[in-house]
């Protein structure tokens, strides 16, 4: 079974600060760093490192051959990724003292996906497969129905969630991988448990996946659950806790795991990526996962 990720590719400009700035405020920095990031990139990046065979799909502009090296390092395959004329998407991302964040994201070569090229890609994938989505490209509308139509297990992390995702049917949706807070912008709901009864009466044939940030995360299918604590560690920066976690998830799906021992490896996984800065170079190897879950 292989992972098609069509996704955001995005340089992140990561800037360490006291708090986050407040509007108006002028503040002096602790730091400036340039990593690869972009939700999708990173998903891609954990799915590798987790030992998944991954195709990214996506567009970069003149600026983001780093991407494409990037891919051959860490063994995702980059057949997909498109070069094009103009800017490649980027961030500008803010971190705490507290390890926090903030992120402002400009689309770029992110937006640039047409019918034509989503076709050719998908053509080369069958209902054997699984597609992973998450909401920083275009077209996703239409990547969702032909998937669909296609027989793929598709897989969506709805982030960051706007109207375009309004536009898409998510009953075609087989696996959600979301936060409270887009759990809560999905549903209009803001209770956990109240969220994931919503998501289960919404689309009831789905894997549901539900991140509580420092409770843990919640799985949900058929009208069983499980819950996930975190590993407390120190964390140093949190901006691909949720990809690695999601990267893990879908690998543990691919080698046939239990879902409770997905969970603990998707969370390991996660607590060791926080206690490092940046996105791509923050998500572990499988390897140095499993070691951890042995060393408890």
């Amino acid at each position: 079974m292989r992972v098609l990720n069509i996704g955001s590719m995005n340089l992140d400009h990561v800037y360490n600060v006291d708090h986050i700035i407040q509007p108006g405020e002028t503040q002096a920095t602790n730091g400036m760093n340039i990593f690869l990031g972009g939700k999708g990139m990173n998903q891609s990046m954990a799915l590798a490192k987790a030992g998944v065979e991954v195709y990214h799909g996506g567009m970069i502009g003149g600026d983001g051959h780093v991407f494409l090296d990037a891919c051959d390092e860490y063994g995702v395959h980059s057949n997909y990724i498109k070069p094009i004329e103009g800017k490649t998407g980027h961030t500008i991302i803010q971190v705490d003292k507290n390890a926090q964040n903030s992120i402002l994201l400009y689309g770029g070569a992110n937006l640039m996906l047409t019918k034509e090229y989503v076709d050719d890609v998908l053509s080369n994938f069958t209902s054997d497969d699984i597609l992973l989505l998450q909401n920083e490209v275009n077209m996703l509308p239409y990547i969702i129905d032909q998937a669909y139509a296609k027989g793929m297990t598709i897989a969506l992390n709805p982030s960051p969630f706007n109207d375009a995702l309004k536009e898409c049917d998510l009953t075609k949706i087989s696996i959600f991988l979301l936060n409270e807070i887009e759990g809560g912008q999905v549903t209009g709901l803001t209770d956990p448990e109240e969220i994931l009864a919503k998501m289960q009466e919404m689309y009831p044939k789905a894997k549901i996946v539900l991140t509580l940030g420092k409770d843990g995360a919640i799985y949900a299918e058929d009208g069983k659950t499980y819950h996930q604590p975190i590993y407390k560690v120190q964390a140093v920066d949190t901006t691909a806790a949720g990809d690695t976690f999601t990267g893990y998830f879908l690998a543990g799906l691919v080698d046939g795991m239990e879902i409770p021992d997905i969970l603990k490896m998707s969370a390991k996984a996660s607590s060791i990526a926080v206690t490092r800065p940046g996105a791509v170079q923050s998500i572990p190897y499988k390897k140095e996962v499993l070691e951890a879950l042995d060393a408890e």
